[in-house]
């Protein structure tokens, strides 16, 4: 038995830029629905998202069937859940929030069996190895594994370069919503010193030879990504689409002008 390839392999060997999106519902129909619309990559969330390690596991069996990268992020960049999210069978590991080159050499850590890290040793009781019905579990994990952190704050931007540098951490993933809270820019995610944040990032990533992606929801911006040079670009997410196809049905299909507060008696 063999294990589907990393997000990082099938970055390198595309020739392209590949595009997700998030699910952020809980939801497995939402999973499966999402996997098999084309995309390249879902990314299931449980930092911002109604999601436990059962639900998680729901949406990536239903994810399975499909040639689609599953890319999981925790809540935090802890060691102990980093533990379970990998035994549940993530292989595609984003954490949020990393500041520092050591926090990022940390993380690698907690991906990796001793001696090179500190992930506990249950193969035999986890789905990541398929309880043990994949030859070699053990001493081939770290290469069963990606591990991608976000840059998504200046203090990370301002040491991008280091946390690129770090051997372990196989890309990054760029947040410009936190960013630009960070940056003193809340909610303007276009403002010029977060694009200029963003594409330094980019560059930084790219000459570590590591992919980098980032968050974009707008067309133009992931244009903009794309074009400087994202290996991967999140373009969407079940909830805002669902949210926002909904208003826009709302919007054409109920009168206003027949429900005025004058008009009813």
């Amino acid at each position: 038995m063999t294990l589907p390839p990393t997000l990082a392999e099938r970055l390198a060997a595309s020739d392209r830029p590949l595009a997700g999106m998030w699910v952020c519902s809980g939801s497995a129909v939402n999973a499966e629905i999402a996997a098999g619309s084309g995309l390249d990559i879902v990314l299931i969330d449980a930092e911002h998202s109604p999601n436990d390690l059962g639900s998680i596991l729901a949406q990536l069996h239903a994810v399975a069937a499909y040639p689609v990268a599953p890319l999981v992020r925790p809540p935090i960049g802890d060691t102990v859940v980093i533990k379970q999210y990998l035994d549940v069978g993530v292989q595609n590991l984003l954490v949020p929030m990393v500041d520092s080159p050591e926090q990022a050499a940390e993380l690698v850590r907690a991906v990796r069996y001793p001696p090179a890290g500190v992930r506990g040793v249950g193969s035999a009781l986890a789905r990541s190895s398929r309880w043990n019905r994949v030859p070699g579990y053990l001493a081939d994990a770290s290469r069963t594994v990606s591990l991608f952190v976000q840059v998504e704050s200046a203090a990370a931007v301002d040491r991008v370069e280091a946390i690129v540098a770090v051997d372990g951490v196989d890309g990054i993933l760029v947040g410009p919503a936190d960013l630009a809270a960070s940056m003193g820019h809340l909610g303007e995610q276009d403002h010029p010193e977060v694009v200029e944040a963003v594409l330094r990032s980019l560059r930084a990533s790219i000459a570590a030879g590591k992919p980098a992606g980032v968050n974009a929801f707008a067309p133009d911006a992931a244009e903009r990504y794309r074009a400087a040079g994202a290996a991967f670009v999140l373009v969407g997410a079940d909830v805002a689409m669902l949210a926002r196809a909904s208003e826009e049905l709302a919007e054409r299909f109920i009168d206003r002008a027949t429900t005025a507060p004058n008009d009813r008696i």
